[in-house]
């Protein structure tokens, strides 16, 4: 894959002989997401709340409802993004775009291209890797030290090797493991190693491109912070 990668991730082995790489692509410019909302989200900078020290977020997918639990404690700067990204509205139509089967499922560009522009620049500097990529875990996907965006992945399997790369998880699916196992992974790795999306089009074309060529993914349609008592 390439990438000016937003994740100049970790070669991993798997199986018999296959290799691949984890990685989150720099944006070049869906169902685009309401006039309104959109232009809320162009602004990261608004969105700097501290997250709770324990919260749960509720995934309604194409494929069923996803619980996560979150841990601030495990990476701090990281819980914050995703909870801010949650409240303001950010995960409305977002596909899974790259889907490897027995690795993890990938998501996090937004459908907008003007959104998607915006949160490009708007890095996070990297927690400690206090967890592990085990099943069911959510982590950022990066290019580097200190690139973490909007881009995540779900580990479809146990993924030690990643934490020695700096992939700090700082939440776990709780429910609905079995709705995640669902998402569509027959598109696989992405262009130009695989036939799946081109991250540079995701982050250009926005959702149009992906509808267009490629009908059959799953999205986030929407997510929301659980009251504390759920």
């Amino acid at each position: 894959m390439k990438a000016t990668r937003l994740l100049p991730l970790a070669a991993l082995l798997f199986g018999a002989a296959s290799f691949t790489t984890l990685r989150a692509e720099p944006a070049k410019d869906a169902k685009p997401a309401a006039p309104a909302a959109a232009a809320a989200l162009t602004d990261p900078s608004k969105f700097n709340e501290k997250a709770p020290d324990g919260f749960k977020v509720k995934f309604t997918t194409t494929k069923g409802d996803v619980i996560i639990q979150i841990s601030r404690d495990l990476s701090p700067n990281g819980a914050d993004r995703f909870y801010n990204l949650v409240k303001g509205g950010f995960f409305t139509e977002i596909a899974f775009f790259r889907v490897i089967p027995g690795f993890m499922g990938q998501f996090g560009i937004h459908g907008d291209p003007a959104v998607a522009a915006a949160w490009k620049v708007a890095k996070i500097e990297d927690d400690k890797v206090k967890g592990s990529n085990i099943r069911g875990a959510i982590t950022f996907a990066m290019a580097g030290p200190n690139t973490r965006t909007t881009q995540f992945f779900i580990n479809l399997a146990n993924n030690p090797n990643l934490d020695s790369s700096g992939f700090s998880p700082f939440g776990k699916v709780i429910e609905g493991m079995d709705v995640i196992n669902k998402i569509n992974g027959e598109y696989g790795e992405g262009a130009p190693n695989g036939s799946g999306p081109e991250q540079g089009r995701v982050q250009a074309e926005g959702n149009a491109y992906l509808q267009k060529d490629f009908p059959r993914l799953d999205y986030i349609k929407s997510a929301s912070v659980l009251p504390a008592d759920k």
